[in-house]
């Protein structure tokens, strides 16, 4: 594992960069005290368009894989008919 300063970091971003694509994790230390770790991106199971969401800071990558099973298990709320319209509705009015 490599290691380097915020400094040297700062000019030779390009090098650690290409690094961690190889598979390698760098501590960066500031004042010779660790502070960070660059390590890979593992994109194994995204695709194009989730990797460009994760890139964009709009999706996270979950850290265990979704049990389905148990989240459509998960007990919801129950409203009588119209009821989720008009809170709807009514939350809009508010915001205006």
């Amino acid at each position: 594992m490599r290691s380097v300063n915020i400094a040297e970091l700062k000019n030779q971003l390009s090098k650690y960069v290409t690094f961690a694509k190889d598979g390698e994790e760098i501590i960066i230390r500031d004042r010779n005290l660790p502070v960070a770790k660059l390590v890979p991106f593992s994109a194994d199971n995204l695709t194009d368009e989730e990797a460009l969401l994760v890139a964009a800071g709009i999706m996270r990558i979950p850290e265990t894989p979704i049990d389905l099973d148990t989240l459509f298990k998960i007990p919801t709320g129950k409203m009588s008919s119209g009821e989720g319209t008009k809170a709807l509705l009514a939350d809009r009015d508010e915001g205006l």
